[in-house]
């Protein structure tokens, strides 16, 4: 694994990235990424301390080795998602909007930002002012909206509502660049707000063997239900 900063690493398994923080007591794994890579191993290279399990999402190149965990947390919205598509496995531990979760001198907030899935979580880590995991927001990648999960009406409102919060002033997205500054959000919003108000033509592309709608709105690109 990397180190992104103090006690905080990620290891990039087939484009996202598994992300690990210790504190004085304990230790969390974020994510698990795609393919699955022993977790355990990754972790007892970097601290000995108990660790546990927390996923921004449900979409399988983030719980790829959940199979490793008994338990773990997620924001319920994700439960049917999780179990009934992606068969996965364990008992989830419900985590909401506010919650903190401590490592022992190191108090993780979560912060709910459903659009790109409703459960859709990031992690606030107060004290070095850093925003860990989620693929809302990237720079240069790609944010998938197209399917049932998705809802870019939530995804605009979301990212509004975490422009208004102070407490951090960089990011670490699950995918593409590994470090973003803030500016990156408003940036996002005026991107998918010109794709629903008309402003951006789409492209048509094949993804997964499905027709998408594809827009270049500069800082990223988003992949959207098919025009009808």
């Amino acid at each position: 694994m990397k180190e992104l900063y103090k006690n905080t690493w990620a290891e990039l398994d087939k484009g996202v990235r598994i992300f690990l923080l210790a504190g004085d007591e304990k230790a969390l794994v974020i994510d698990t990424g795609m393919t699955g890579l022993d977790i355990r191993a990754l972790v007892s290279a970097h601290t000995n301390l108990p660790f546990t399990l927390l996923n921004t999402h449900a979409d399988r190149d983030h719980v790829g080795g959940n199979f490793q965990f008994d338990t773990f947390y997620m924001h319920p919205s994700e439960a049917a998602y999780y179990y009934n598509v992606q068969n996965g496995k364990g008992r989830m531990m419900p985590v909401f909007d506010g919650d903190i979760i401590d490592l022992g001198g190191r108090e993780l907030e979560i912060i709910h930002l459903p659009g790109h899935t409703p459960g859709s979580i990031t992690v606030l880590d107060r004290q070095n002012r850093a925003l860990i995991g989620g693929d809302p927001i990237q720079r240069d990648g790609n944010i998938f909206m197209f399917g049932q999960q998705r809802d870019m009406g939530a995804y605009i409102a979301s990212l509004r509502r975490l422009m208004r919060r102070d407490g951090f002033d960089h990011i670490y997205p699950s995918h593409s660049e590994e470090k973003v500054g803030r500016d990156v959000i408003p940036l996002l919003i005026e991107g998918a707000e010109k794709i629903v108000s008309g402003a951006i033509p789409a492209e048509q592309k094949e993804v997964f063997g499905k027709v998408i709608s594809y827009y270049d709105v500069g800082v990223s690109r988003f992949l959207c239900e098919p025009v009808s």
